[in-house]
């Protein structure tokens, strides 16, 4: 979709548009702000947070979520990971990108804490390796992907939890 299709949609003088988005990047960081807000937070964290009262059990509902999530008319993948790839990390919206997947990343080390695991960096991290690729197997048809990196959650969860003593 153009600019000048926005401003159609939108119901909006040109001018206010314009004073709001000066440019094409700012429509998209506006885009990206609001997916933050719907998607990671409304969508993905309260979701999990709905299905599990434990931080283990949300980590691992997560992938729950993401089941429903691809079977959704209007699931066409990460846009912050799009969005990264096509503009690079050096974009100020690669940037913005980056940033709205470092909070996620926050979150899941969040919640890691409070289930006591060790190393809660390295394992957000390994984490976000399942998230990512995950959606990716989707794409590529793997309809088995959420249930397949949940179930690969709960080895790295066992991998990162302190010796029993």
């Amino acid at each position: 979709m153009g600019v000048n299709e926005l401003i159609a949609a939108s119901g909006v003088a040109k001018a206010t548009f314009y004073r709001h988005f000066p440019s094409k990047d700012d429509v998209v960081l506006a885009f990206l702000q609001r997916r933050e807000e719907v998607w990671t937070i409304g969508l993905v964290a309260a979701g999990a947070a709905q299905r599990a009262s434990s931080p283990e059990g949300q980590l691992l509902a997560i992938f729950d979520v993401f089941a429903e999530w691809f079977q959704r008319d209007d699931f066409e993948g990460c846009a912050f990971v799009k969005v990264l790839l096509e503009v690079g990390p050096e974009h100020r919206l690669g940037k913005a990108c980056i940033g709205c997947l470092d909070r996620i990343r926050a979150h899941l080390t969040s919640l890691a804490e409070e289930a006591g695991l060790e190393d809660t960096e390295g394992f957000s991290r390994s984490l976000m390796i399942l998230i990512k690729g995950c959606i990716l197997s989707i794409l590529e048809g793997d309809e088995m992907s959420a249930e397949r990196a949940k179930r690969m959650t709960l080895r790295l969860i066992e991998d990162h939890r302190p010796p029993a003593g």
